[in-house]
């Protein structure tokens, strides 16, 4: 398979705003990594070890101190403008908390149909055809375009937001804790949701969790962030049976575990 995303010796500071000589914090320090085409590649660690920088970084939120990141080849800040418009029709992204990351004034249907609106020139019967097609690739009906976030439970939202990522037909998804503000039965359902959408549609996936069971069950790779730094990368099953760095066996002996 070929590389859909490489990261190249990526540094990411923000100002520490706590310090009055404006000096920096290094969030993601000289990370490298590569993502297949059409494979789940987790990004393990503890809280704050750089894993939503990283993924901010690639979506543009935040703009990194130095390094590359190359999406199909080309680097993400040296596009045209033309690919510079087209690339968030390619990378989508869904966030942690799906009780703030849809907008609560707006109803379901005018937060579906708006990346539409801005990123295509569709007509409006393709534009519902879609919405229609992607919500029920997420397991959602009709009935929901007319109602608010707040009538729906976490799992339904999250479901949502996935949907709103989905509408432009990415081939990268990044999910960032997409199943941490949920409960255990929801999260199964979410977890598996990714794993068949990924089949369905074709999807590569950037999925970030400081959950290892999640992981194992859905990563056909998976990379060890510590103190903003990538120390170990593998595929599962050796990350998990055959860790080599102290800092990952402590990070698997700290899972919980049925046992």
């Amino acid at each position: 398979m070929d590389n859909l995303l490489e990261i190249r010796n990526l540094t990411v500071e923000y100002k520490n705003i706590k310090n009055e000589t404006h000096s920096f914090i290094t969030a993601v320090d000289n990370v490298s990594l590569s993502i297949k085409q059409g494979e789940i590649y987790a990004l393990a660690g503890e809280s704050g070890c750089g894993k939503s920088t990283l993924s901010k970084a690639i979506v543009k939120l935040v703009k990194p101190k130095s390094g590359e990141i190359l999406y199909a080849g080309e680097n993400i800040y040296q596009q045209t403008k033309e690919h510079q418009k087209k690339y968030p029709t390619h990378v989508q992204m869904v966030f942690q908390n799906p009780y703030s990351s849809l907008n609560p004034k707006m109803k379901i249907g005018e937060t579906l149909i708006e990346p539409l609106d801005i990123n295509t020139k569709y007509s409006k019967n393709r534009k519902r055809t879609i919405i229609r097609q992607v919500l029920e690739d997420v397991g959602l009906s009709e009935n929901c375009l007319n109602l608010y976030p707040h009538e729906f439970s976490g799992g339904q939202r999250q479901r949502i937001a996935i949907a709103r990522a989905l509408v432009l037909n990415p081939k990268l998804l990044i999910a960032d804790e997409p199943v941490s503000a949920l409960d255990a039965s929801i999260q199964a359902q979410i977890i598996n949701l990714l794993k068949e959408l990924k089949t369905q549609r074709n999807l590569t996936i950037l999925f970030i969790s400081h959950d290892l069971n999640v992981i194992r069950y859905l990563a056909d790779r998976v990379g060890i962030m510590y103190f903003g730094k990538l120390i170990e990368e593998n595929i599962t099953s050796s990350i998990f049976n055959f860790p080599h760095q102290e800092y990952t066996r402590t990070l698997l002996h700290s899972a919980p575990t049925l046992n």
